[in-house]
């Protein structure tokens, strides 16, 4: 990612702003005619498109494809390795049944009429130290499980989760984007926390419990078989074996997020001044709660207490593997999404567009939001469109008096609203959430994105509130 902002620092936009937004404008309209009507590979569509985009914006033919493979790669490179060890653990925790275990123990607690709040919940939960496309992924097998008990539409009980570890990702610290926008505008992150679940928690009910349970009684999507238990043979071989326990079930989810938790809780301290960021032992801990490591550790800890007593290594070897190959298809698409998305940001399309739509003399809130969610259309990455547009906002909100501590926490959170509006076809997100679901692009967009654009809707309008209230 720090490549691809690289890229579009040193390329120098060849047209204006208008010019700019018509060309993006025109590409995704040509990716959805590729994908939808001459219902073309995603996978080669979006490679297609972002050079053609690439030769549209000007870019150097000469920097045409390291531009491509450098979105490629760092999406790839942030993505790849969550997504497979990711899928890895859900893939055991469904064959060995420890998914059904905690399913139950979830729908024994809340009812299953609420099961869908339940598993909400739980992503909430999961979601306040890791990342949206692990928790996510980790997730699915479970909400499939679910799923296939009480029948429906998946959606109703994907949406909801989804939208839970979209909206802890977007608005709460320690994740990256609300991190680096408030130390960008000198918010004290503490209060960015607080104002952040403050929003988040009545946003994520209102956006994506109430939309997602909605959702689903109005579009019928089968629970996908990408991550199921495999053959009816299997899951009836599961179920002669004894099940793992619920506390074995626990420890394996809650173990990633303990150590990403450390990761990210001694970057906060590390940033405050509470702990000295540059101390050995601060950088052994914050290595093995990387996500990646996190993940990987994770691993090898369910391989050996989902599988022992119950499973043969041969076995355990087995279903690991077969957890990759469902998945690759999402990895590449997702990667493709993150080219274009690259490309964009390469063109100098956001920062153009960004640039012409804070002179327009808004708010400073309604002004960081509007372009927050301008870079969120043209380049599609959250995080990219949270920071940019809070160093452009940084000026601004430094020469703007009367702003108090939770003014500038407000505006971190409108930033965050702006960030997550409006996903589509060139964010990885909405590529890995469709695929898992089993969506096409059309449902997709009639679903996922409609979600993410209230959740920024929904929050922004608290945030006004939160601002103007205090």
């Amino acid at each position: 990612m720090l490549s691809a902002i690289k890229f579009a620092d040193e390329v120098q936009p060849a047209y204006s702003a208008g010019v700019l937004l018509l060309i993006a404008a025109l590409a995704v309209l040509v990716l959805l005619f590729l994908i939808m009507k001459l219902k073309l590979h995603a996978f080669v569509a979006l490679i297609l498109v972002s050079f053609l985009t690439a030769l549209a914006t000007k870019i150097p033919f000469t920097d045409v494809v390291p531009t491509m493979l450098t979105g490629f790669g760092n999406t790839l490179a942030s993505v790849a390795l969550l997504v497979g060890l990711g899928a890895m653990i859900g893939r055991l925790l469904e064959v060995t049944g420890g998914a059904q275990v905690l399913a139950d123990t979830l729908i024994n607690r809340f009812g299953a009429e609420r099961a869908p709040f339940a598993l909400g919940v739980a992503s909430l939960l999961f979601g306040f130290p890791i990342f949206f496309d692990a928790g996510l992924v980790v997730m699915l097998p479970i909400i499939f499980s679910v799923a296939r008990r009480f029948g429906g539409s998946v959606l109703t009980y994907a949406l909801p989760a989804a939208g839970a570890f979209a909206v802890m990702h977007a608005f709460v610290p320690p994740h990256p984007g609300p991190v680096a926008a408030g130390e960008l505008l000198g918010a004290d992150i503490g209060l960015v926390l607080v104002i952040g679940l403050l929003i988040g928690l009545p946003t994520w009910f209102i956006a994506a419990y109430l939309f997602g349970t909605f959702t689903g009684r109005r579009i019928n999507i089968p629970v996908p078989e990408l991550l199921a238990g495999g053959p009816v043979a299997e899951a009836e071989d599961a179920q002669s074996r004894p099940l793992p326990s619920f506390g074995t079930v626990l420890a394996v989810l809650l173990l990633p997020l303990i150590l990403i938790f450390f990761n990210t809780g001694l970057n906060t301290l590390a940033t405050a001044g509470t702990i000295d960021g540059d101390a050995t032992w601060v950088g052994v801990v914050r290595m093995f709660g990387q996500t990646a490591i996190a993940l990987l550790i994770t691993v090898l800890f369910a391989m050996v207490a989902l599988g022992r007593g119950r499973r043969s290594k041969a076995d355990i070897e087995q279903i690991v593997n077969s957890a990759l190959g469902p998945v690759c298809a999402i990895i590449l698409i997702t990667g493709a999404g993150g080219m274009f998305g690259g490309v964009l940001r390469a063109s100098g399309i956001g920062e153009a567009l960004a640039g012409s739509l804070d002179n327009l003399g808004l708010p400073v809130i309604v002004a960081a939001f509007v372009v927050s969610t301008a870079l969120r259309v043209a380049q599609g990455s959250a995080t990219v469109a949270l920071t940019t547009t809070a160093g452009l906002m940084a000026p601004t909100v430094a020469a703007t008096s009367g702003l108090s501590s939770i003014d500038l926490a407000a505006i971190v959170v409108a930033i965050a609203c702006g960030a997550t509006v409006l996903s589509h076809v060139n964010d990885s997100g909405f590529w890995l959430v469709g695929r898992f679901l089993g969506m096409d692009e059309k449902t997709t967009l009639k679903t996922w994105t409609v979600m993410e654009t209230l959740i920024g809707s929904v929050g922004f309008v608290f945030a006004l509130i939160v601002s103007a209230l205090f």
